[in-house]
């Protein structure tokens, strides 16, 4: 009888233990790298992390930022070693290499059911060969922010709405005004020829030094010449734009919304002349300005389904929402957060900041991230071509000898890897 007892009690407990909840060491703890996003921005991440956990009962998702200079090496270093995280947060430039290197998975079949909530061009950004390698989740975008009395001062009422109402506009300012215009960020030209619908490379080899691109950078020399950017423009970078602003030196700034804060805080004169409207779109149909990240799931992930499930919560319409105002500078990648009232409550605002952001929130739909990917010998070839685009803009070359020199290079590098 006592055996029996026992054996009962035992019996008992076994069906109790049974019927709770998996226990959390029986759930399937799945790994997702940031990129670079810690410490600013623990309290979102972690807050997401654990809003994900709490919904599921068979996975544990698992946080963890990796530093922008040390994430690449790791995640090769990974990825080879058979550890890879179930998910990792890329930019597009990485992304080409990694999907023709075979280091991160197709994912059409898995994100069939819910591809059409993200925007169109963050689904091209992370396309390649005909296959989706990702989750859209943030991006950016540039807009236009203008001094209204340099504006009335050069007899202008509106901002450009092309591009060559940009280039004639500026050359207005310069003329009567006295200031250039705007200062283009020349850092990497490849992006203002996608921006013009230009091709880069075609069937394998550089084509960038054809009729309609030497014109094109012609008129970025010819601009130089003139005044309407500012002799300094090569010299600039984020700072020296928002300072040249903020001084009265440029006319126009293209710029991120929420940079106008620096304006705001330090030029309060400037800022009560800003108006803000959006950067002209060109031939490549695609506003300037787009860096997108996204999830991807990295090669010999163990439980795709899972990566998948937390990469589509991360990336939904709520979550994009609640990050993008977590961070006040970025911007969702689904059609629908970006028409919240977060975004669209300043469109007839006089406010710089509220108006740009409804303005950029517009433009995000059709935002591409503007670079050249895939390049064999990145470094070198972008510093070759950005050192002849300097020669021809400056005029110490002509703009065909540059783009054809800068060619050849190019065509010498991915001739060698083929």
């Amino acid at each position: 009888m006592k055996l029996n007892k026992i054996m009962l009690a035992v019996t008992v407990a076994c069906c109790a233990m049974a019927s709770l909840p998996a226990a959390a060491a029986d759930k399937t703890k799945i790994e997702f790298w940031s990129n670079s996003l810690s410490p600013k921005f623990d309290a979102v991440m972690k807050e997401l992390t654990a809003k994900f956990n709490s919904s599921q009962n068979d996975i544990e998702a698992v946080w963890v930022d990796v530093d922008w200079d040390a994430f690449q090496p790791r995640f090769v270093a990974a990825v080879a070693g058979g550890t890879a995280p179930s998910l990792v947060n890329l930019p597009v430039p990485w992304a080409a290499e990694y999907a023709q290197k075979g280091l991160i998975e197709p994912l059409d079949s898995k994100i069939a059911s819910f591809k059409n909530t993200y925007a169109d061009g963050a689904i091209k950004d992370v396309t390649y060969g005909g296959k989706v390698y990702g989750l859209p989740w943030y991006n950016s975008v540039s807009i236009i922010a203008y001094n209204k009395a340099l504006f009335d001062k050069a007899g202008l009422k509106d901002a450009p709405k092309t591009l060559d109402q940009l280039f004639s506009d500026s050359k207005a300012l310069k003329d009567k005004a006295g200031v250039a215009g705007f200062a283009p960020k020349l850092q990497e030209f490849s992006s203002w020829f996608m921006y013009e619908g230009l091709p880069v490379i075609k069937d394998g080899k550089a084509v960038f030094n054809s009729p309609a691109h030497v014109k094109f950078v012609e008129r970025f020399a010819q601009a130089y010449k003139d005044g309407s950017i500012p002799k300094d423009v090569f010299k600039m970078e984020f700072e020296q734009e928002i300072a040249a602003y903020d001084s009265g030196k440029i006319a126009m700034m293209t710029t991120a919304p929420q940079a106008l804060k620096r304006t705001q805080t330090d030029a309060k004169t400037i800022y009560a002349q800003t108006v803000t409207a959006p950067f002209p779109v060109s031939k490549g149909n695609t506003p300037f300005g787009g860096y997108l990240f996204f999830w991807s799931v990295p090669k010999g992930t163990k439980n795709v389904d899972a990566a998948v499930k937390l990469g589509q919560f991360l990336t939904n319409d709520e979550n994009q929402l609640r990050f993008s105002k977590a961070t006040e500078t970025t911007f969702p990648s689904t059609r629908k957060s970006v028409t919240d009232a977060y975004f669209q409550a300043g469109a007839n605002s006089a406010d710089p900041i509220e108006h740009g952001r409804a303005v950029a929130a517009k433009a995000i739909v059709n935002a591409r991230t503007l670079t050249v990917t895939g390049l064999p010998d990145e470094a070198s070839m972008n510093k070759k071509l950005q050192d002849e685009l300097q020669s021809a803009i400056e005029g110490r070359k002509s703009a065909k000898d540059a783009l054809d020199a800068a060619v050849a290079y190019w065509n010498q590098k991915l001739s060698a890897t083929k």
